[in-house]
């Protein structure tokens, strides 16, 4: 499966727009890893813990896009966009990765 971030791809055709195909994954932040990025912060640093629970939810969120995608007969999505929200507040955090573009068959 082709995807991309651009609306087309260099040596291929477009010949089908299917639909817009999503991958949503909502991931919750636990005691222990909130701690770990608290001293992050005082101290300075990077959090590999969070930095590490983003790259996997991300690659979750991308990889329901493309099998939704693959569900339409698609062989390609083009104009991928991944956005990243917080949501809650106080000590529940949580975050919302969203993988979105438009499902092709391209030859």
């Amino acid at each position: 499966m082709l995807v991309t971030t651009t609306n087309c791809i260099e040596g291929k055709q477009i010949i089908e727009y299917k639909e817009l195909v999503f991958g949503e994954v909502v991931a919750g932040a636990n005691f222990i890893r909130d701690f770990f990025a608290g001293l992050t912060d005082i101290f300075g640093g990077r959090s590999g813990s969070y930095e590490r629970k983003l790259t996997s939810s991300r690659q979750e969120a991308l990889n329901e896009m493309i099998e939704n995608a693959q569900r339409l007969g698609a062989n390609a999505v083009v104009g991928v966009e991944v956005n990243y929200t917080s949501i809650g507040s106080g000590s529940k955090s949580m975050f919302m990765i969203t993988a979105s573009g438009t499902a092709v068959i391209v030859r």
